[in-house]
């Protein structure tokens, strides 16, 4: 890398490559500010609320990925349980609930302190990463939500893997 490419990558705003990628993948997005930017996902089983934000307090882009979720009451402590075996599958990024704002989350953190710069195709994956994720424990969720199933008989669906071709 030469120094002039490398002068110019430091003068790219993160929140600048998420607008490039959303447009680049014709995702619906709102730029909320300078530091913020809202976009819509959609997946095969459903459409994912993206919002990315960057911090340069803590030289952090933090990133969400939601979808609406309303489980009975008395489901919440299976889910809490089920959650805590998703997170055991993740290398990178959390879920949780957010009972207030009937919320299922994936929240993420790219820690970029002394000034160093996310790539576009770094943070492709991480919104790539996102939305996998939610489409890898979706049908997990439902399962032991609405079809009575226990945690570890749900999280089966999510950690097995196809082999084949169909």
């Amino acid at each position: 890398m030469t120094v002039s490419e490398h002068h110019l990558e430091d003068d790219i705003h993160p929140i600048d490559i998420v607008e490039h990628l959303a447009s680049n993948h014709d995702w619906e997005f709102d730029r909320i500010g300078d530091d913020q930017i809202a976009m819509a996902v959609e997946a095969q089983w459903r459409t994912y609320s993206l919002t990315l934000a960057w911090s340069s307090y803590d030289e952090t882009l933090r990133m969400v990925c939601s979808f609406e979720m309303e489980p009975p009451e008395d489901k919440l402590p299976k889910l809490y349980e089920l959650l805590n075996k998703m997170n055991d599958e993740c290398w990178t990024g959390a879920f949780t609930y957010w009972a207030k704002q009937k919320l299922m989350v994936y929240r993420y953190g790219l820690v970029l302190t002394g000034g160093k710069i996310a790539g576009p195709e770094q943070i492709d994956t991480m919104i790539t990463n996102a939305v996998s994720g939610a489409e890898r424990f979706y049908p997990a969720i439902q399962l032991m939500v609405w079809g009575g199933r226990t945690p570890e008989d749900a999280m089966q669906v999510a950690i097995a893997e196809a082999y084949g071709r169909a």
